[in-house]
């Protein structure tokens, strides 16, 4: 692989290079599409790590998105310099990466279902329990059956990039084939045979009906193809600072949320974060706050911007086995600070993520996404069967939105329908989903006063 084509300003959909606009590059264009979405404006009421929270201070998915592109960019630019220089690229700009990984880094979360990854378990569950699933898989291909059962929110982000955002384009928001490349965390279809275990195999990144597109992605950005019998490429260069700067983001700042909730005290904060910072940290300006949430913030802080530069060491250093696809580690396990952050990890697995409240919030969010999934696809298999269809489900198909059930009774494709009725309880935000499902199952009337 090399640098000069894995920057493609080719747009997927698009059979010629645009011309750089004044004033933004095709990847800066990227960014704006991604954030003026409507999927990215259903971020701001999906579960980071509290479902539903009422502390305003709480991260959700928009937010965090919003910090990992920063942080991403931050790398990115870091990046970008050093390599320009090393490798004389031609009509690249030396921030042209920084552009698009905070782009891919804005987008990493665009895909996941309500209640985060519980949501996605969700899914699972359900598929792999439900008898009317059973059925609707009759008639599907193994990768078909594999992308369903195995269903994931990676997969179905690249589906919302390139077909459900803007759906009348070939391509769907016709991001460039750079920006793609580097959303592209897990470069592989649901089932492969022969598959080595790493970072990048351990999920999938795209379903067979986007296939051809990440294809057309691969291709433009010369990815090496790592099977001649389906479709696996090595991962984008860039896919591993977006990665980094998720793994930075959540790790530092849930611990971070975590101090704000409650769940971990300021002096558990203080020492772990002090330790990544190493023994030359000079403490005058952090002895010098008064209230120790306004210390978190400068330890916070303080220590994003040194891991960003960790990070960005470790990237340059790997240049040239990242180009040959040999890197099957994350970065983050190979920086100086990765013991320490491991550490942190592993107090927000036992404080805040099995907090009580946001166990409950998420047991309750798996019964939600299950239960819209029960009510949602018997409807769509009565139309697919001859019999005549309920009264009850003829009101459920009234419900969903004409842009989920088109070509459905046509069509009879089990796999297209449930990936269309995927499309739409996917795409719910955490509060929608609630009221949804409290209304179809009438603990809740719509506008009705009990008497």
């Amino acid at each position: 692989m090399n640098w000069q084509q894995l920057l493609s300003e080719h747009r997927l959909g698009r059979s010629s290079i645009s011309d750089r606009h004044t004033g933004r590059s095709p990847f800066h264009i990227d960014y704006d599409r991604i954030i003026f979405s409507s999927a990215f404006r259903r971020l701001q009421d999906k579960t980071q790590v509290h479902p539903l929270s009422h502390n305003d201070y709480v991260r959700r998915r928009l937010t965090h998105s919003l910090e990992v592109a920063s942080i991403a960019r931050s790398i990115g630019y870091n990046v970008g310099t050093r390599l320009c220089h090393k490798h004389q690229l031609e009509n690249i700009h030396e921030s042209d990466i920084g552009s698009i990984v905070s782009a891919a880094a804005l987008a990493h979360d665009i895909g996941n279902p309500p209640f985060g990854h519980s949501g996605e378990d969700a899914i699972r569950y359900w598929f792999e329990s439900s008898e009317i699933a059973k059925r609707m898989a009759i008639g599907m291909s193994e990768k078909e059956k594999s992308d369903v059962y195995r269903y994931e929110g990676n997969a179905q982000g690249f589906r919302m990039l390139t077909k459900l955002q803007m759906p009348d384009n070939r391509g769907g928001m016709q991001l460039t084939s750079a920006t793609l490349g580097a959303f592209m965390k897990y470069p592989i279809e649901s089932l492969m045979e022969g598959v080595d275990s790493s970072a990048a195999t351990k999920k999938f990144g795209f379903f067979q009906s986007e296939k051809n597109l990440f294809a057309e992605v691969a291709e433009k950005t010369g990815l090496r193809n790592r099977s001649q019998s389906g479709s696996w490429w090595c991962r984008h260069p860039l896919v591993f600072i977006v990665e980094a700067a998720d793994d930075i983001t959540y790790r530092i700042v849930d611990f971070e949320d975590g101090f704000r909730l409650g769940l971990v005290t300021y002096k558990e904060v203080e020492s772990l974060l002090l330790e990544i910072l190493g023994k030359g940290f000079d403490k005058r300006i952090l002895e010098s706050i008064k209230e120790d949430k306004n210390k978190v913030d400068y330890l916070r802080a303080t220590t994003l911007g040194y891991l960003v530069q960790e990070i960005a060491d470790k990237f340059v250093e790997l240049d040239g086995a990242l180009l040959e696809g040999e890197v099957h580690q994350d970065l983050m396990t190979l920086i100086p600070s990765s013991a320490v952050l491991n550490e942190i990890t592993q107090i927000s697995i036992n404080r805040i993520y099995a907090d009580r409240r946001a166990t409950e919030i998420e047991a309750a969010g798996f019964e939600v996404t299950s239960g819209l999934l029960d009510i949602y696809v018997s409807a769509i298999d009565e139309v697919r069967r001859p019999e005549k269809v309920s009264a009850r489900s003829s009101m459920i198909l009234k419900l969903i939105p004409d842009q989920f059930l088109s070509n459905i009774k046509e069509t009879y494709s089990p796999y297209d329908s449930l990936m269309k009725i995927l499309d739409y309880v996917s795409g719910m935000t955490d509060s929608f989903a609630v009221n949804t499902y409290k209304k179809l199952k009438g603990i809740s009337l719509p506008g009705a006063i009990l008497r």
